[in-house]
């Protein structure tokens, strides 16, 4: 099987990940690679190993995932496709046998935890908490006897031979991750006119009102911002970059032109994609940002500069 036939996700099987892989019609004509993390699954796509890598970006307890966020700004570029939407529970995966006053030390993603710190705190107080790579692997570890119990999918308790002792643990009702679907940098799909655009910015100097200048060239056009986040560039306490999520495609004049207008005053700008949004919900456009308002207002500097305005 060629390496575009292949897909990587944060591993091992039984993620998060892998379920919402699996929800992909094209998944079923893939080979889905597990890997050991977010870095390792990304860089099989840079190697020319796979085609697309799917890997978690954020989730709405805990916010962005720190090794994704880093990857898509600092590492070899890469585009987002597509995204996923998937709604999390927990089950605590033990060994058969293992009563819940057994379980006296308990593992899952450090994402995990604070999703379901209050379950916790409240039924296993007493329990001491171990970050594992992910939550399957904290699956196979309790499976190897090295911790008594982890929080994983329910669906990975017969990967690795485990039975739920609790299920749909969730501190926040309607907690979902949210993951996006990686591949080399290439022209981009039409738009489906229910899309995203994310990129990644480097402020030129750290002035008073540096960040809300920016944000202004979104704002003056209409574009609407779905996630912004910070993220520290390594070059010293107080240099940041700033991942964010646009409502619109690149081909969308007023999302075109506020990331151009970013590259102007930015030291740098990564764009990381325009991508169908999962929950199809179209933009709001607001008045005087249509494709058409854009394109009336050049015609009529045309004019002008022709001496007919």
């Amino acid at each position: 099987m060629s390496s575009a036939s292949r897909y990587t996700y944060l591993g091992p099987a039984g993620t998060f990940t892998e379920a919402a892989l699996r929800t992909l019609p094209e998944s079923e004509t893939r080979e889905l690679v597990p890997m050991v993390s977010v870095p390792a699954a990304l860089d099989a796509v840079r190697n020319g190993e796979a085609g697309g890598a799917l890997v978690p970006i954020e989730n709405s307890v805990e916010g962005g995932i720190t090794a994704t966020l880093d990857e898509l700004a600092f590492g070899e570029p890469l585009m987002i496709y597509r995204e996923v939407l998937l709604s999390i529970a927990f089950a605590l995966l033990v060994r058969p046998g293992t009563e819940l006053s057994d379980v006296k030390t308990v593992t899952g993603h450090q994402a995990a935890q604070s999703q379901v710190r209050n379950w916790l705190a409240e039924n296993l107080p007493e329990a001491q908490w171990e970050s594992a790579s992910s939550n399957a692997d904290g699956a196979r570890m309790v499976q190897e006897g090295r911790y008594d119990a982890a929080f994983a999918g329910e669906f990975a308790g017969p990967t690795y031979g485990l039975t739920a002792l609790a299920t749909d643990i969730r501190d926040a009702q309607n907690a979902t991750t949210r993951f996006v679907l990686a591949g080399r940098p290439a022209r981009l799909a039409s738009p489906t006119g229910a899309d995203k655009t994310s990129a990644v910015f480097w402020l030129r100097d750290n002035h008073p009102g540096a960040l809300l200048e920016l944000l202004q060239e979104f704002a003056i056009r209409g574009v609407d911002l779905m996630r912004i986040e910070s993220r520290p560039t390594g070059e010293g306490l107080g240099r940041y970059c700033f991942t964010v999520d646009a409502e619109g495609h690149l081909t969308d004049r007023r999302v075109g032109e506020a990331l151009m207008g970013l590259r102007r005053r930015c030291l740098n700008v990564r764009f990381l994609g325009s991508y169908p949004r999962a929950d199809e919900v179209g933009p709001r456009v607001v008045r005087g940002a249509t494709d058409t308002e854009f394109t009336e207002a050049a015609d009529w500097l045309n004019r002008a500069l022709d001496g007919r305005g």
